[in-house]
């Protein structure tokens, strides 16, 4: 898979502090209009397409903003600081829905589609998860047959990412009849528009409010060759473990932003709230768990930033980011819980940040693949090697 092009230093520093100032200064202060309304506001999205936000991960000549991988972690970690309903927004375009077209799309693909992604004209959603096929692929149902010159497609997603705002969706789907050669998993590129689209209601989450997902149904969807990725059919599987590696990588990133989050709303309240006559911050079990929140956002910052490293050099693309983002969406979620404790009865009403916080982390253990089958990769792939070794 291509990577994207890496923006010189200088730049990428200008980028990174226009980022933390819009996180902080704009989007941190309206947190709890966004969780009420379940929305983003359209002056926030506005302001987020014209820094750049939905096609930073995209490359330059598709008018991106170019950001590799390690740049990118750098990103994630200023956005998870924040309601992650912002980031979810321009995720799928710059993640693992665009970053399918990004390594695997023709040049054809390309240019139709990630000049529009990339400036948030379009949002690219990514159509995998089924009942029965999340984070393992391999059980996909939803089928596409050949008819004629075209693909027609038929099947159900759920949970999918910005569906209810999605311009394209990137469908993963199993070729019927099943071919000679493969797993048989085909990538599709299908306009939310076409015939035999069909969008659910917006599911009601246990957070993430703003961050809008929805099941998709695909009743004899057809579509041309042109919408086919990469104009093989053998390439979805690999498109599909590709993007979600790299995903990975990244939602690791946010996953430490948000326990910096925690961690100071925990400091900022242990120094100011009493008990009594004693400030919290004294007690040295408050302090204990600090430290441990502490240990866990260092380790998980310093571990982000080596995987990154690992995966743009291309050292390793498969063991590294899957321990990332296990133990760093792990972390957050031992880092969130302990902040809610130090936060006492307050810290479990709703309104107080660290509420939020608790209940947005929760779904980072499971997208991107669970943390069971991070465990799997990560275990399976050591195993195979020694035994590969020792062979």
């Amino acid at each position: 898979m291509a990577t994207t092009s890496f923006v010189a230093p200088d730049v990428f520093a200008d980028v990174l502090a226009q980022v933390r100032d819009f996180v902080r200064s704009r989007v941190v202060p309206r947190e709890i209009e966004i969780m009420d309304g379940n929305a983003i506001p359209d002056d926030l999205r506005k302001q987020a397409a014209e820094m750049g936000l939905f096609g930073y991960a995209i490359p330059e000549e598709w008018g991106g903003i170019g950001l590799d991988l390690t740049q990118d972690v750098e990103l994630a970690m200023e956005l998870g600081y924040t309601s992650l309903a912002l980031r979810s927004m321009f995720g799928t375009n710059n993640g693992i829905a665009g970053q399918v077209l990004v390594g695997f799309g023709t040049e054809e693909q390309k240019a139709r589609w990630l000049p529009a992604i990339a400036a948030g004209d379009v949002i690219a959603s990514f159509a995998l998860t089924e009942p029965g096929a999340g984070s393992n692929p391999a059980g996909l149902r939803t089928t596409a047959r050949r008819d004629g010159d075209s693909w027609v497609i038929d099947g159900g997603k759920q949970f999918i990412t910005n569906a209810p705002i999605a311009g394209l969706f990137v469908v993963f789907a199993r070729v019927q009849p099943a071919p000679d050669r493969g797993n048989g998993i085909a990538v599709f590129l299908v306009p939310a528009d076409a015939d035999g689209v069909e969008i659910g209601s917006k599911d009601a989450k246990m957070g993430q409010e703003g961050a809008w997902t929805a099941d998709v149904t695909f009743h004899g969807v057809r579509v041309g060759d042109d919408a086919l990725v990469g104009g093989e059919p053998e390439v979805g599987y690999k498109a599909a473990m590709t993007s979600l590696a790299r995903g990975r990588v990244h939602i690791a990133a946010l996953a430490v932003g948000s326990a910096q989050r925690a961690l100071d709303e925990s400091v900022a309240y242990a120094a100011t709230a009493k008990q009594g006559d004693n400030v919290i911050g004294d007690f040295q079990l408050v302090q204990a768990m600090i430290a441990d929140q502490q240990a866990g956002v260092m380790a998980g910052r310093a571990l982000v930033r080596d995987t990154a490293q690992k995966y743009v050099s291309g050292e390793d693309r498969r063991i590294a980011p899957s321990v990332a983002k296990l133990f760093c969406t792990e972390m957050v979620g031992k880092v969130a819980d302990l902040a809610v404790q130090i936060h006492g009865g307050g810290g479990y009403m709703r309104h107080v940040p660290v509420e939020r916080i608790y209940r947005d982390v929760r779904l980072l253990r499971l997208y991107e693949g669970t943390s069971e089958i991070q465990r799997l990769i990560i275990g399976g792939g050591l195993v195979g090697r020694a035994k590969r070794e020792a062979s």
